[in-house]
């Protein structure tokens, strides 16, 4: 939407250019040779002395060597005099008006006026490109057109509306971290008055959508402070020196702004390491860090500036910035527990008109590895569903829903042919049994066979009852039996030779567990404690990763003891699905009628485990 102060601008701008115009018009009406009338004749010079002669020459107006004239009819014409022609004592004689504008003697007199009109059309668009850029300097704001060297900051006031710890959730350890910077912004003397430094910068270091950002400001809204905020990627431009120049005016009016902080979001982008890169130390980016390390060490001790910067990327920055003195603190922002996803969905559902039946922490419990970002983006859409579906409140059938679209995508509209069906239910039937009968196995939440646009023609889930910070061998194996559950039922029930690549992906994921517990966790007794896991140079890439102390040999020996313990892991579930081939049978047949089965109805209908 336009606001009154950018329409106002563009009302100024216009009538600025009217002006102009208007002013050129005039000037260049009294000009010599502002009131020609159009397409204008040219004649030859003795042509011209013909037609003065005959009488059929109304009017002359000389510039230098130039003619201008009219005939009787009122038509135009004009020629070119010749040199030594005495031209007046004719025109006398005959009668005939005649201005001589310039000294004939002057031979450079009839190119003043065209000089005096171009001079005007520079005039005119220098004007015009003033105002112009004059109008976009201020829509752009700073860096506009001619601020390349300004930095494109986002400022908000400590007057606006505020973001505070009450709107932050899930990350308490980080909150309390953040605390005693906080009363430094309040309180600086209190510090200073036993000699006490707050650190002057604050690394944020966690994955994507954790909520670094609403930190930072939910730091600077509880201190009152203003929140000066930009990208580590506006740094970065075409032009040497650019970057420098911005980390200079970021800073500049960083001191303006006392008591602030400055935000820098993603400062991999400028921050890293020295010498890395193609272009040695010469590259705009290297100079843009050496400029904000200077800066860095600038900043005076309690001045009340604060710089909190956040990256997920710290393997990637230069020694240099966090050194004390620079970013002294660094406070990693993990993915929220089960109880940090129940404490941020109740922050998202505030507002949203919700169902008595939604329960928070299922909802917590089946959502790992969700970020603040993703729950929140879950709360939206159960709210969007919720809208679609005509509903007063949001229930919990639409949070679950919603669930399953962000983990597996929407339903397809594909259709199956009835032999795929009962394929697909075979195969989730095996994965479902078997995360049933282990002791060990995380709950079963729900089995469907309704194929999803991300290519999954069908899936099992499971509620984890908490989140775990260790996985040990046991849990290893219980997801490898789970994980081939699917190819095995197919076997049992199809015969080798019927067997799909609906299990693909299954046993992609279960050669990676075990590859992992034989060469990175030590978990094989063949191999022992030994651990062959990867090192690499982050900014070179994953694809340049180097093995650490694994020959080739080594390398096969791995490869062959893997499939070793695939094989023993597919005897064991096997010998799990034959005896309850019954159920598997059973089952199938359910999810081939109904399509999909919650946790409960499945337990209803196996019953207990024995």
């Amino acid at each position: 939407m336009t606001t009154g102060a950018s329409m106002g601008s563009q009302k100024r701008l216009l009538l600025y250019l009217v002006i102009a115009l208007v002013i050129f018009l005039v000037f260049s009406y009294f000009l010599p040779g502002g009131q020609k009338e159009t397409t204008p004749v040219e004649l030859s010079f003795d042509t011209f002395i013909e037609k003065v002669e005959q009488g059929e020459v109304i009017s002359v107006v000389i510039y230098g060597m130039k003619i201008d004239g009219k005939f009787k009819d009122d038509k135009p014409f004009f020629t070119y005099k010749e040199h030594g022609y005495e031209l007046t004592p004719l025109l006398i004689n005959k009668k005939i008006p005649f201005k001589n504008l310039y000294d004939k003697t002057d031979p450079y007199a009839g190119i003043w006026g065209s000089l005096i009109q171009a001079g005007m059309w520079i005039g005119l668009i220098l004007i015009a490109f003033y105002f112009i850029s004059r109008y976009l300097a201020k829509r752009q704001g700073p860096g506009g057109t001619f601020g390349f060297g300004e930095a494109k900051v986002k400022k908000i006031s400590s007057k606006a509306e505020k973001i505070t710890f009450v709107d932050v959730a899930g990350i308490e350890e980080a909150k309390e971290e953040i605390q005693e910077i906080v009363d430094f912004l309040r309180d600086h003397k209190k510090f200073s008055r036993l000699g006490a430094r707050i650190p002057r910068g604050v690394l944020l270091l966690g994955p994507s959508g954790v909520g670094k950002t609403l930190l930072a400001r939910a730091m600077a809204g509880e201190a009152e402070a203003e929140f000066i905020s930009i990208s580590g990627s506006e740094f970065v431009e075409m032009f040497v020196g650019v970057g420098a120049a911005r980390v200079r005016s970021l800073f500049g009016q960083a001191r303006k702004s006392s008591p602030c902080i400055i935000f820098i979001d993603e400062i991999d982008a400028m921050g890293k390491q020295r010498g890395a890169g193609i272009g040695g130390g010469h590259s705009e980016i290297e100079q843009t860090l050496n400029q904000i390390l200077v800066e860095m060490d600038g900043i005076e001790q309690n001045s009340g500036i604060i710089i909190i910067a956040a990256t997920n990327r710290a393997d990637t920055l230069d020694p240099a910035l966090l050194r004390p003195g620079r970013f002294d603190r660094k406070i990693s922002i993990p993915r929220p527990d089960m109880a940090g996803r129940c404490a941020i969905l109740k922050v998202h559902t505030k507002k949203k008109k919700i169902a008595d039946d939604v329960d928070l922490t299922v909802l917590a419990r089946a959502t790992p590895g969700f970020t603040g970002a993703d729950l929140e983006n879950l709360a939206n859409e159960a709210a969007l569903l919720a809208v679609k579906r005509e509903r007063e409140r949001i229930q919990m059938a639409d949070f679950e829903d919603s669930v399953e679209k962000i983990y597996m995508g929407k339903k397809s509209s594909c259709k199956l042919i009835q032999e795929e069906k009962k394929t697909i239910a075979l195969h989730e039937a095996g994965h479902a049994i078997v995360c049933y009968y282990l002791s060990n196995a995380d709950p079963l939440y729900k089995v469907t066979i309704i194929p999803r646009m991300n290519g999954a023609l069908g899936f099992t889930a499971q509620l984890s009852e908490e989140d775990r910070q260790l996985s040990n061998k046991s849990g290893a194996e219980t997801t490898i039996l789970s994980l081939l559950g699917g190819r095995v039922a197919e076997e049992i029930l199809l015969g080798s030779e019927n067997i799909t690549t609906g299990a693909s992906n299954d046993l992609k994921r279960a050669t990676d567990i075990v590859r992992d517990m034989i060469a990175k966790y030590g978990m094989d007794e063949k191999f022992g404690l030994a651990s062959f896991g990867e090192v690499g140079m982050p900014f070179l890439g994953k694809e340049l990763a180097l093995h650490s102390g694994m020959s080739q040999g080594m390398q096969e020996k791995i490869e062959e003891r893997t499939r070793e313990l695939l094989s023993e892991y597919h005897e064991k579930t096997a010998e799990l699905l034959i005896k309850r081939k019954s159920d598997l049978e059973k089952l199938a047949s359910e999810l081939l009628e109904k399509e999909t089965l919650t946790g409960s109805e499945i337990k209803k209908l196996l019953g207990e485990k024995n």
